[in-house]
């Protein structure tokens, strides 16, 4: 029964909310020992006429259809427990024929023995049948001859399915019509998202080139005296208004730019500007904040190189719009059947964008607290690790819709900042950190600690050496074999360990910053990092030390504030984007910056590499490649979480808009 089936649900999920770990094992356990075996017919008849009666377990027979005269009974349905009991006189009839058959007499004289008393009571019927272990043929008594017949079998077990179909039908009738409606409202809300995703392209072009017939006209016109003068306008506005904008160097201040682009249907475009004396050495890539905000679109054309990257060919896009807050990770299952998705509401949501795939599989896991990794078992779809801002490390089990284990950290170093399975042992590493009391995002991460865990024995094998005060690990990968792991730190360091020996056997300073991500290439002779300075490296593993591909992130933008002050320009999203310097550089949110940390996903050839954006859009680097790359379609706010199918081109984006999109590329 579907609403049995969701209530179990619910219960289960509140139990793991709650922490009830050995209420679930034991919820568990009685529901595997589950007597209606959840109402399933067929389950039921193969209970009855394939283990009950040929095994002889008379007592668990009679223990069944008990169950069911009480479930009917409680339901008040007067015909249909007249009708189970003439069943339950048959089905016993035959219990005693199949003992007979079999030579058990001593069977059917233990089932009077117990049950003979009750039978009497209920019919006279039964009278007879005492006599049966004593008869020498009874298959050929004009009395019982008719039991001992194939087709009276055939008609029982008939009768058995018909009727117990008919309850559980009739039961279930609700939930199904229920459960009908709510799938044909999925269907059409998903219709609803494809056309709107369609509009929202066609919207874009349009704006795209309502643009750049404007900075034809401007460039004709004279745009650069128009420039200058929104910013003399800016600048008095803020001179004027010493109240609002105080000029104590510690406050941030704000200043609300208008600037009407002249599009038509789509009205005003809106932009805020942010001043600010210091900004956060880790960054986020974006465009359309800057663009929007009246800036020189001269420059903006010689300088943004994204401008000329190509929108993506899609074949179709989904959107998956389960959570409440901003996306902070987002991972394909290692068939890539599968996806889990993390937002800052402290949950984690398991769903899948194929329809073929039962949606049983989908579940909501409650976390209570900021999740800050995620990684899936790489043999199987059937374990999701996840690691959270306070220690802990949850190992949920997808068939069996559980946490299996909820292992801590230790107490000083609170925060699981990455996790990594190996792809051929059952092991997996975990990189903390200690926390600390620096006031930029990568003073506040401490100091580091990788261990080595057990996925049989869910207990920690050992440390990895990192020497004295480390500074923290941001991102980890394993190669192909399982035997190397790469580990990248906030220093700009990248360390490779052999894990057989447990110990570092190389290392290298990559970035001159912190380093937010670290892949393996395809064919593992080399190693890509992304640094928080916007830069991406591609490694030669032969050859340390040696820059095989490279790409600025953080390319030079406009130039029309003092390079001295750095600029923050919000989004609408309590994001915001550093223009230190003239270069437009990725950043974090505000509020939670330590939430949202920069990463790349690289395609299943290992030619394409998708890195999150401050922009709505985010960009897809082809690597080695002769095209400058590709831009995905839009969100609603910054891409904070990238991923790509392990084998298919398709891939997915997560945002601070709530959403997470699975894009099939044409």
């Amino acid at each position: 029964m579907e609403k049995m089936r969701h209530a179990e649900e619910l219960v289960r999920e509140f139990l793991v909310f709650r922490g009830f770990t050995n209420t679930l094992e034991s919820y568990e356990t009685e529901l595997r020992t589950d007597i209606g075996k959840g109402f399933e017919v067929d389950k039921i008849l193969d209970l009855i006429f394939s283990v009950y009666v040929p095994k002889f377990h008379a007592d668990k027979l009679v223990a069944l259809l008990g169950f069911f005269k009480h479930y009917l009974s409680s339901s008040s349905d007067t015909p249909l427990v007249s009708t189970l009991l003439k069943l339950e006189a048959s089905i016993l009839r035959f219990y005693v024929v199949h003992a007979v058959q079999c030579n058990r007499n001593d069977k059917v004289v233990e089932f009077f023995a117990v049950y003979g008393t009750e039978l009497l009571q209920r019919s006279q019927d039964w009278t007879q049948w005492f006599a049966i272990p004593y008869k020498k043929n009874p298959h050929l008594d004009p009395e019982f001859r008719v039991f001992f017949s194939k087709e009276w079998y055939q008609a029982l077990h008939l009768s058995s399915r018909n009727f117990f179909s008919e309850v559980f039908n009739a039961t279930r009738l609700p939930a199904l019509l229920k459960v009908s409606s709510e799938m044909n409202a999925t269907n059409i809300l998903k219709r609803d998202i494809v056309q709107l995703n369609l509009k929202l392209s066609q919207l874009q072009g349009l704006l795209d080139e309502k643009e750049a017939q404007l900075r034809q006209f401007r460039s004709m016109d004279g745009s650069t005296g128009s420039s200058s003068n929104l910013r003399e306008e800016t600048a008095r506005t803020v001179k004027s208004s010493p109240d609002v904008f105080p000029t104590t160097t510690s406050q941030v201040v704000q200043i609300e730019v208008i600037q009407d682009l002249a599009v038509g249907e789509l009205g005003n475009v809106h932009s805020e500007l942010i001043g600010s004396t210091s900004c956060d050495d880790s960054a986020f890539l974006s465009e359309d904040c800057l663009r929007n905000g009246g800036a020189d679109d001269a420059s903006l054309k010689e300088n943004d190189g994204d401008e000329d990257f190509a929108e993506v060919n899609l074949e179709h896009q989904e959107t998956f719009l389960g959570h409440t807050s901003p996306i902070s990770r987002c991972r394909f299952s290692a068939s890539g059947n599968n996806i889990a998705s993390a937002s800052l509401d402290g949950t984690v949501r398991i769903w899948t964008y194929d329809t073929s795939t039962p949606v049983s599989r989908n579940a909501t896991i409650y976390c209570g607290t900021e999740i800050l990794s995620l990684d899936w078992e790489c043999k199987s779809d059937r374990l999701l690790l996840i690691g959270t801002s306070d220690g802990c490390i949850k190992a949920w089990n997808v068939d069996a819709k559980r946490v299996v284990c909820d292992l801590s950290t230790t107490e000083s170093f609170p925060s699981v900042l990455d996790i990594k399975c190996s792809p051929v042992e059952p092991i997996f590493v975990s990189a903390a950190a200690s926390g600390g009391a620096g006031s930029k995002y990568v003073d506040n991460l401490g100091f580091a600690s990788l261990t080595v865990w057990n996925m049989k024995t869910w207990k920690a094998m050992t440390v990895l050496p990192l020497g004295e005060d480390p500074p923290a690990i941001t991102s980890l990968c394993f190669n192909h074999n399982g035997k190397i792991l790469a580990a990248a730190a906030v220093d700009g360091m990248i360390h490779m360990f052999d894990m057989s020996a447990g110990l570092q056997i190389t290392g290298w300073p990559a970035h001159d910053s912190s380093i937010s991500s670290i892949l393996f290439g395809p064919d593992e002779t080399s190693i890509f990092s992304l640094g928080s300075d916007g830069k991406i490296f591609e490694w030669s593993l032969q050859n340390q030390g040696q820059i095989l591909w490279s790409r600025d992130c953080s390319r030079p933008l406009l130039k029309p504030f003092s390079s001295s002050i750095p600029l923050l320009i919000s989004t609408g999203q309590n994001i915001i984007v550093s223009l230190d310097g003239g270069r437009q550089r990725f950043c974090y949110p505000l509020n939670d910056s330590k939430y949202f940390r920069h990463e790349m996903a690289l395609d299943a050839n290992g030619r394409r590499l998708l890195v999150t954006s401050s922009s709505v859009r985010a960009p897809i680097y082809q690597v080695h490649g002769q095209l400058s790359g590709w831009r995905t379609l839009p969100h609603g706010a910054p891409i904070t979480a990238v991923d790509w199918h392990p084998t298919l081109p398709i891939f997915l984006t997560g945002s601070a808009d709530n959403s997470v999109r699975v894009t099939s590329l044409s």
